[in-house]
């Protein structure tokens, strides 16, 4: 097992190196900053400075290096716009995003499990079609659309709950969090809610399928022989084998409810990193891009790392392949 652990971290390694390659390179090549951020009446003299000042004047293997150099000192280069480190900014709207999509998170598991569950138990039943058919409307529609949906019924229509931005917060740990106070929990609830709807058809119907797929099995069979209760089988051999594929894709799905949070962001206004990263890329600030990608690329790079570590501890067959 430990073989297999450094061997993954070597993986995990190489593909970090390999994307920061990637993303470097196919940041730099798209749009000239300087056009946005220079006043159009300035001289070519001052255009000059800036591009200095920027260092962009530099060949671009040069500027990859510089950044690489940074990286490794922790420094993603100053933003263009914000004129301050790159990674102070992205971290100081990372609370923000980390609350909503662990919020969503949250959501999807608490419904998505136990409706998953009742439908995989009783398949025929009116209730289990009714929560089938909903997963179906989860996957289908539209992101923005719900969002604006939410906003115009919730928001506009009935004023139950507020439309944009995160409300009151409450510190902890140094840090600024919307789900310690009454007002935030009201502002958090609307989008994470709008964020959390395919993930809970996806948890649903991941969850359904393990269960049919897992009662016809022997060891079911023979815990029923036994004359274990149905509730005690349910708990102990059905969701625990059930939790292995869904802890894996729960854990990808974390990442890409962080890294995809843009569309969700941007309708409610909520001041996470999709917004900023929405906002830098019309401004062509190339630092919080590549600051905020290369995120993104560690960030699925150590979940995908974390993922296959507890798939191997939670199935007994994967430890005897890798021993193999």
């Amino acid at each position: 097992m430990f073989a297999s652990i450094v061997r993954r971290l070597i993986q995990a390694l190489f593909v970090i190196v390999a994307m920061t390659i990637i993303v470097f390179i196919g940041v730099n090549v798209i749009g000239n900053p300087v056009d946005i951020l220079i006043n159009p009446d300035a001289n070519q003299a001052e255009r000059a400075r800036l591009i200095a000042h920027l260092g962009l004047d530099k060949p671009l293997w040069d500027q990859y290096f510089v950044f690489v150099t940074g990286v490794l000192h922790g420094n993603f280069g100053n933003s263009f716009v914000y004129s301050r480190p790159a990674l102070d900014v992205i971290l100081e709207r990372l609370p923000a995003t980390i609350e909503l999509a662990v919020s969503a998170l949250v959501i999807a598991i608490v419904i998505g499990i136990p409706l998953g569950m009742y439908a995989g138990l009783r398949p025929r039943s009116p209730i289990s079609r009714l929560i089938m058919t909903g997963s179906i409307f989860g996957f289908s529609l539209p992101t923005f659309w719900v969002g604006l949906m939410f906003i115009l019924i919730f928001a506009v229509q009935l004023g139950w709950l507020p439309s944009n931005g995160r409300g009151q917060t409450a510190e902890l740990f140094g840090v600024q969090w919307s789900f310690l106070t009454l007002d935030g929990l009201r502002h958090l609830l609307l989008p994470a809610l709008n964020l959390a709807l395919f993930k809970t058809s996806l948890v649903l119907r991941l969850t359904r399928a393990g269960v049919q797929e897992i009662l016809p099995q022997e060891y079911i069979k023979f815990a029923r022989a036994k004359g274990l209760r149905e509730g005690r089988i349910v708990r102990v051999h059905v969701l625990k084998n059930l939790l292995i594929p869904v802890v894996t894709v729960i854990g990808v799905e974390f990442g890409s409810l962080i890294a995809f949070s843009v569309v969700t962001e941007s309708i409610f206004a909520w001041p996470g990193v999709g917004k900023l990263i929405i906002d830098s890329i019309q401004m062509l600030d190339r630092p919080i891009v590549v600051a905020y990608l290369m995120m993104m690329v560690v960030l699925f790079v150590c979940l995908n790392f974390i993922v296959d570590v507890l798939y191997t501890l939670l199935d007994p067959r994967v430890r005897i392949g890798a021993e193999g």
